[in-house]
């Protein structure tokens, strides 16, 4: 019996990082429920009506796309579009090398993450700095995030206090308050000195053309502050059809990313500056990004779009919360990352095929969702998928249900397997003659033997 890569990863990972991300979303998923059921009578109905209007986008991008287009060059901005990552990194470069850009300041973008933007700027000469705290730490220490939103989720704040003494931020100080004072201060001469700004989207108004930007840490006004040129990377469903949806899912993705009533800093950015604005660029690019998701579109998953990209799907799944994000071997963990990864990954959909398994099936990840994803449909789609077009992680998992489909379409084998069930009990698998299986009862516990009892029941019932 083969085990996932996801489960190797899990048993080798130290106590203390799976501690750390098991309490940080325990934490977060439990305040999110509380807050969401003292606001909302029906919150349920909130997340089907959100689900709605996002899949009311999906399927009307070729509608809205052109539409929204239109509203932004009326505001003066630019619009970019882009079918790959390769392209969406080249057209980037190209807006950057026109104006002579030399040094970026970026916002937290998945998309930027998913694409590889900040390794192929670096590789080109201009210096990329991520100004989120989180995605900070990453980038100095060349590690990836772990968390959706919370992106150094598995790291204690004695290793942040190390890097920051590695990097010359200070001697070793681990109270909270000074990282963040010196991180602050650290990048406060890097606003300053940038010549461009780069930020994701959480959503762009059809109607209004408005780019809606939200943070925790304020970091995307001081990107957008002293920056001459403000470059924008979103997705091609990140749409909304009006402003008034905005009230909604923008609630609905603080409590469920955060827990909190609403973010931070929220901004609506309608265009480049205006004549009587003092701060501000005086530039704004759009750069819509495709990279897969016109397949999804045209698949079985194409609920998948809906995703805002909050988290709470990852906060409450006993898989992630034991393994971890980089056990996903993706920038997306989690339920959603097992959904979207194996479709991002295009024609090596196989090499990918093992993360739709990495679930209980549950089905805690959809009663979450903000949007009322249903993941793990979803995740049987991509399983079913997995096994028609083969690849190694594609197989997993093939002989226990190959040979069990083969016993249940033989009523005599069945029949003859019931009655031998019950010596299971009697075999703990820890003294079972078959490697495979002592090592799959390290971690795992067999439920009692039940089988037999519909058949009885049914032979009485029948004769009465």
């Amino acid at each position: 019996m083969k085990e996932q890569p996801i489960d190797r990863f899990a048993a080798e990972l130290e106590a203390s990082r799976r501690s750390a991300v098991y309490e940080g979303t325990k934490a977060t998923h439990e305040k999110r429920t509380r807050h969401l059921a003292a606001r909302f009578a029906e919150a349920d109905v909130l997340r089907r009506t959100a689900g709605e209007i996002k899949q009311h986008v999906v399927e009307h991008l070729d509608r809205y796309l052109p539409e929204v287009e239109v509203k932004l060059r009326q505001h003066g901005v630019g619009v970019h579009w882009c079918s790959t990552a390769d392209s969406a990194c080249a057209t980037v470069l190209r807006i950057l090398q026109a104006r002579g850009v030399r040094r970026l300041v970026k916002a937290k973008t998945m998309l930027g993450e998913e694409i590889g933007l900040a390794g192929y700027l670096e590789r080109h000469g201009i210096e990329s700095v991520e100004t989120d705290l989180g995605e900070f730490i990453v980038q100095v220490d060349r590690d990836h995030p772990s968390h959706i939103v919370r992106p150094i989720i598995h790291k204690s704040r004695r290793e942040v206090a190390t890097t920051l003494e590695r990097i010359g931020l200070g001697t070793y100080d681990d109270d909270p308050s000074t990282i963040t004072q010196r991180i602050r201060s650290h990048l406060r001469g890097k606003y300053l000195a940038a010549d461009a700004a780069l930020t994701g989207a959480n959503f762009i108004s059809v109607e209004s053309g408005r780019v809606v930007i939200v943070t925790n840490e304020g970091n995307s006004r001081f990107c957008l502050a002293a920056a001459r040129l403000h470059l924008v990377l979103v997705g091609i469903e990140k749409l909304v059809p009006r402003d008034r949806d905005l009230a909604l899912l923008l609630n609905l993705l603080a409590r469920s990313a955060t827990a909190q009533p609403l973010t931070v800093y929220t901004e609506f950015v309608a265009g480049p500056r205006a004549s009587g604005q003092a701060d501000g660029p005086d530039e704004m690019e759009v750069v819509f990004v495709d990279n897969g998701r016109t397949e999804m579109l045209a698949s079985d998953c194409r609920d998948i779009l809906r995703c805002i990209r909050c988290g709470a799907c990852l906060n409450v799944c006993p898989v992630y919360r034991q393994a971890t994000g980089h056990a996903y071997r993706s920038v997306y963990p989690g339920p959603v990352g097992a959904v979207l990864s194996p479709l991002l990954a295009g024609s090596r959909f196989p090499e990918w095929a093992d993360l739709p398994k990495a679930s209980s099936l549950c089905g805690a990840c959809n009663e979450v969702c903000p949007v009322d994803i249903p993941i793990p449909d979803l995740l049987l789609r991509l399983r079913a998928r997995g096994k028609q077009e083969g690849g190694p992680q594609a197989r997993i998992g093939t002989l226990p249900m190959g040979l069990w489909s083969w016993i249940a379409a033989r009523p005599e084998l069945w029949r003859a397997a019931l009655r031998a069930g019950a010596a299971l009990d009697l075999l703990p698998l820890r003294l079972a003659p078959v490697p495979a299986l002592r090592a799959w009862s390290k971690d795992r516990d067999l439920p009692a033997w039940r089988g037999g009892a519909f058949r009885r029941w049914f032979r009485h019932r029948s004769r009465l």
